[in-house]
């Protein structure tokens, strides 16, 4: 494998937004230039969470908005490749044979997993959301990725996939390289509630998609100051979501000190601190949105991307677990169990 190959993706759960932007996506777009890309749409590791029939009728609508989300973001289709995970089952081969390599206290010291769980509403964490980390190591490993860019919520994921890369190539011999962990540079961006991190199960999350009033909508009923009851009472800038946005999307660096400076004096409204807001936000998505309407305007080109980019890997995906079989001694043991099978057929159609 000449080329560095990078691994990537999301759950195919809805829209993706401002949180995944500066998660992961910045760093996607950046970087899949330099290495030969694979996005993965994970909805096998949707259901650890999400498993009723409405959830999975709703992949294929998801995948196709998630992978134009994506686009629109700035990843160029012809140096990209979206796959379906559910459509390559050899991933779950995988899975199983990589299981064994690691232990449950290990898996349950990965802290996003009692988040995940919780998040999900679930009174007891379920066995697939516990493996999760390990199906994760799948993915990345079954097209033997030496790149995976996250955010901070999943580099813990990606540290249990550098240890089973190392244990399987202990004990059986060489096969995978072990994953380089790519930091976004932005921290997790908090939700518009202020209440924990962007999330579109907890609805405090911009889209990337939406239009320029539902930006405005949201931004204007976002979570200051609650101590500020009146725009001549000093505010606090540290820990203000209004203001740490202005941080990460507003690039008139003059005008955000300047807010801030009148907001710790007590010069300057929400209101008018929140207008800027929404003016810079929507200035930094008026490109994505130019984008996603070209892509929207070719009908079934993201199908034709997902369709065949899984193709592309479930071929990938096929010859590592060939490789993996025989350094395992897997095929071994089956062509023995085989040659053995044979002649004892050809010994009973044989007259003594």
């Amino acid at each position: 494998m000449s080329t560095t190959r990078m691994l990537t993706g999301d759950r195919p759960t809805g829209r993706l937004h401002l949180g995944h932007h500066v998660g992961s996506i910045a760093n996607r777009v950046r970087l899949h230039r330099r290495y030969e890309s694979f996005f993965i749409i994970a909805d096998l590791h949707m259901l650890t969470t999400r498993n009723t029939r409405e959830d999975i009728e709703q992949v294929s609508r998801n995948a196709r908005e998630m992978v134009t989300d994506i686009l629109a973001a700035g990843v160029e289709p012809d140096r990209a490749t979206f796959y379906l995970q559910s459509a390559i089952p050899e991933v779950g081969d995988l899975n199983t044979l990589l299981q064994n390599l690691v232990t449950v206290p290990r898996l349950e010291r990965v802290p996003s997993l009692k988040e995940m769980s919780r998040d999900a509403g679930k009174e007891e964490m379920p066995y697939g959301l516990l493996g999760y980390p390990v199906l994760q190591a799948a993915d990345i490993l079954c097209v033997k990725g030496q790149a995976v860019p996250v955010g901070k919520d999943n580099a813990a994921h990606v540290e249990v996939t550098r240890e089973i890369a190392r244990r399987f190539n202990h004990l059986y011999g060489e096969v995978f390289p072990v994953p380089e962990l790519i930091m976004s540079e932005t921290p997790t961006l908090i939700g518009t509630d202020g209440q924990g991190k962007m999330s579109k199960s907890r609805g405090n999350a911009i889209a990337l998609a939406d239009d320029p009033a539902t930006v405005r909508r949201k931004v204007m009923g976002m979570y200051t100051d609650p101590n500020r009851v009146r725009a001549d009472v000093p505010g606090t800038v540290e820990g203000n979501p209004v203001f740490a946005y202005h941080d990460v999307f507003n690039p008139d660096r003059a005008q955000v000190e300047e807010l801030k400076a009148r907001y710790r004096a007590g010069r300057v409204g929400d209101v008018e601190v929140k207008e800027a807001l929404a003016g810079a936000l929507n200035r930094f998505l008026d490109p994505i949105r130019e984008r996603r309407a070209r892509f929207e305007g070719q009908p079934g080109l993201v199908d034709e991307l997902i369709f065949q980019g899984t193709e592309r890997t479930r071929a990938e995906v096929h010859r590592t677990l060939v490789e993996v079989r025989r350094a395992m001694g897997l095929t071994s043991a089956y062509t023995q169990l085989r040659r053995r099978a044979e002649r004892y057929r050809k010994a009973v159609a044989t007259p003594a």
